[in-house]
């Protein structure tokens, strides 16, 4: 190596700074990227390539993240629930927050088990191959609007729960559902910021927009989606729905209003995060 070359080590400290500019994981950030640049794990590049010489690509790598694009699109990686997942820009990128939806799941089925899963809106399909991943031998569905979005979804499924069925289908159109049947669990990330919310330029500029928004109080897709459960859940059924922090009320008011009784759960952050739902045959044998 040149003795004026940079190593590893030394670049991501470069890079770091520069990130810190546009990041609040800045060094985490020049982490993954380097790792991602050497065909590296993080482990491995941390425990044993620090002092390699830097790949000619992170440096375009380095640019893109400093123009506030998402690390998981540079890299095409994300992880959920111990899951390594796909992601594209057709797709929202899994957060941790939404793990609160499968832990809120394992409670509502504690000693039990669901025979039948449904994901609506499935995105990466991060939530449906959490929820198998714990549930194996359950029948997992998931549905999804965008044809782009299902595919990357699908291929994520090829790898953890070939099993699973993935549809092309849009809850907001008539008839979406006839041949689905019922299901003991229903998870839910639907779209719900508010139209005019501020966001990180990472994810207002990245993210597609049509998982993001519902309307001037983010509540649009809820008041569509959550009347239909009811049809959708069999005996003793749970729906997890996400919400946005401060709409746990007006979501429970939405159940309320087609028989549907809530709780709320609350993230690692303790802020709202899932409404479960359960019918009125939730105590039926």
């Amino acid at each position: 190596m040149d003795k004026g070359a940079l190593t590893v080590a030394e670049a991501i400290r470069d890079a770091a700074l520069r990130l810190s500019e546009t990041s609040d994981t800045a060094r985490l950030d020049a982490e993954v990227l380097m790792a991602h640049a050497l065909g590296a794990t993080r482990s491995q590049l941390l425990l044993g390539r620090m002092r390699d010489p830097v790949p000619q690509s992170f440096s375009a790598l380095v640019s893109r993240r400093a123009a506030h694009e998402p690390v998981a699109y540079i890299t095409g990686k994300a992880e959920f629930y111990g899951l390594e997942l796909d992601v594209s820009p057709a797709t929202l990128i899994p957060r941790g927050d939404t793990e609160t939806l499968i832990e809120a799941a394992r409670e509502a089925f504690a000693g039990r088990s669901p025979a039948r899963i449904l994901d609506l809106g499935t995105g990466t399909g991060a939530l449906l191959l959490a929820a198998l991943s714990v549930w194996p031998e359950a029948e997992g569905v998931a549905i999804d609007r965008s044809a782009e979005t299902l595919a990357v979804a699908q291929a994520n499924a090829d790898r953890h729960a070939p099993a699973a069925r993935l549809l092309l289908a849009d809850w907001t159109r008539p008839g979406w559902s006839a041949d689905l049947g019922r299901f003991d669990l229903i998870l839910a990330n639907p779209p719900y910021v508010e139209d005019a919310a501020e966001l990180d330029t990472s994810v207002r500029a990245f993210e597609p927009a049509g998982a993001l928004f519902s309307g001037p109080e983010g509540l649009d897709d809820y008041r569509i989606l959550v009347p239909q459960l009811p049809d959708l859940m069999a005996p003793g059924a749970a729906a997890m729905v996400e919400i946005g922090w401060r709409q746990a009320e007006a979501v429970a008011a939405i159940g309320a209003g087609v028989g549907l009784i809530s709780s709320v759960h609350r993230d690692l952050g303790g802020r709202d995060r899932v409404v479960a739902f359960s019918g009125t045959n939730a105590l039926d044998p």
